[in-house]
């Protein structure tokens, strides 16, 4: 995230990110404090309102950070079921490692303050749509349950690819968010086996003649 004002140190910058994750992990949204920052961090007040405007601010670059690499989609040879299984089970431990505790924290914050939502949507939450989109698209377009492999993702919209993300993420968001614990790995290998069978339904009904 772009910051005006004095170039940040890259250490000290690190080590106020690890402190809001650590703090938060152990006291929880509430208890985390740009006080509380500074002091773990070993830094002035004054110098995390140079860079940030609030903590919240501070725990979104947290997140960015590590969802970069935590969230990203590895995907290589395998077929298409496995590489969803392989993405879901990624983004199911991501949840319940301290970066995820963050992203937790901000999404249930959000819904009572539109400030914090407004900056989840409009940032990390945007960007990591258009990530899982492309990541979504890609696993599509190179392996499909149908006869027509390489037109599946050239033949499902971006209106189409946005229900099927929806269908992919929704039981894993569900069960972190209101059930607070991981989803079984037979939910997600159910999951991934239903989004690839409903895309590849979706692009027979594409290609029957019409009329």
């Amino acid at each position: 995230m772009s910051r005006t004002g004095p170039k940040r140190s890259e250490s000290i910058r690190l080590a106020v990110l690890n402190a809001a994750d650590d703090l938060l992990v152990e006291r929880g949204f509430d208890g985390v404090t740009i006080e509380g920052i500074a002091a773990r961090a070993g830094v002035a007040k004054q110098t995390l309102y140079r860079w940030w405007k609030s903590k919240v601010d501070i725990l979104l670059d947290t997140l960015a950070g590590d969802a970069r690499d935590g969230l990203a989609w590895q995907l290589g040879s395998a077929s298409a079921e496995e590489e969803l299984q392989r993405q879901l089970r990624r983004i199911n431990a991501f949840f319940h490692e301290p970066a995820g505790h963050v992203l937790r924290a901000l999404l249930g914050h959000a819904q009572t303050n539109p400030a914090t939502a407004r900056a989840l949507r409009e940032g990390f939450l945007r960007e990591q749509r258009e990530r899982d989109r492309a990541g979504l698209r890609a696993v599509l377009a190179r392996h499909t349950a149908c006869q027509t492999a390489r037109q599946t993702g050239r033949h499902l919209d971006d209106h189409v690819v946005d229900g099927l993300l929806d269908l992919l993420l929704g039981p894993l968001y569900y069960r972190t968010l209101v059930g607070d614990r991981a989803a079984e790995p037979a939910i997600l290998d159910a999951t991934a086996h239903l989004v690839l069978d409903t895309a590849a339904r979706i692009t027979r009904s594409d290609q029957e003649p019409s009329g």
